[in-house]
């Protein structure tokens, strides 16, 4: 059974231990419980990951910019051509106008999320809050890959998708084989290469160990800027995702469980 009010009620106690039930949940063998606890992820991983009044700059938004054949004109914006040239008798002047526009992405970012070896519990939902974090900060210009010894793209940089889907599909990943943190490096360069922002980012979430594969330093210098999310734990001092970091001029900070990463990643990338 799932009962909503009790994990309310440990959410609001012990967040990460509500996070943790809920990602081992969403892999439950009964059917029922399965469904219901992916129904409910979405929603309590994306509460997790937003803090209340968040910017999110990396986002395209809509701006008043000089008018252009083929879309709508700002009409506030442009008052005072349309009043002049209403009481002149004369059609509008197409420079005193104003209309709708997207601003360029300041920023893409690529999440690459480590799922080798035993992936559950805790650093499934880790995950999955990440995701939700950079969803939420960067609605449109984002990737999500998650890797073991191969490489999956959850989310591909042009790709639009709902944040819950994503998460749904992150939590119904489970650990898988060894960690070739090359290929899953080399595979962020090439998402974000589908990019027109200025800034591209690369935010790693693993120990930065890699078992297979090519050097890892090598591949993270092909990156344009590395942010690295080390799980610290008994197995998991973070010693080798800050070297990696410093490696190649990167920045790197610790997360202690899923609550952690949104205070985390905002630390990282402001």
């Amino acid at each position: 059974m799932l009962d909503e009010g009790a994990l309310s009620e440990l959410e609001r106690r012990d967040p990460d231990a509500a996070l943790t039930l809920l990602a081992e949940m969403s892999g439950a063998t009964d059917e029922r419980l399965r469904r219901l606890a992916l129904a409910l992820s979405g929603r309590v991983m994306v509460r997790a990951a937003s803090p209340r009044g968040a910017p999110r700059p990396g986002a395209g938004r809509i701006r008043s910019r000089r008018w252009e054949p083929g879309v709508d004109v700002d009409v506030d914006a442009s008052l005072d051509e349309l009043m002049v040239s209403n009481l002149a008798g004369r059609a509008a002047d197409p420079a005193g106008l104003r209309g709708p526009g997207w601003t360029r992405p300041a920023t893409a970012i690529s999440l690459v999320l480590d799922r080798s070896g035993s992936m559950g519990g805790a650093r499934l939902a880790t995950a999955a809050v990440a995701a939700a974090a950079v969803a939420l900060r960067d609605i449109e210009d984002y990737s999500v890959i998650a890797f073991g010894s191969s490489v999956r793209i959850v989310k591909a940089q042009r790709q639009p998708r709902a944040v819950e889907g994503v998460v749904e599909d992150l939590l119904s990943l489970r650990g898988h084989g060894r960690t070739d943190l090359a290929a899953a490096l080399r595979a962020a360069a090439r998402e974000l290469s589908e990019s027109t922002a200025s800034r591209r980012i690369t935010l790693l979430l693993s120990d930065g160990r890699a078992t297979t594969g090519d050097d890892p330093v090598a591949a993270a210098r092909a990156l344009d800027e590395l942010l690295v999310l080390a799980p610290v734990g008994p197995d998991e001092s973070g010693v080798q995702a800050r070297a990696l970091a410093r490696a190649v001029g990167g920045r790197a900070a610790e997360v202690s469980g899923p609550s952690a990463v949104p205070a985390a990643i905002a630390g990282l990338w402001p």
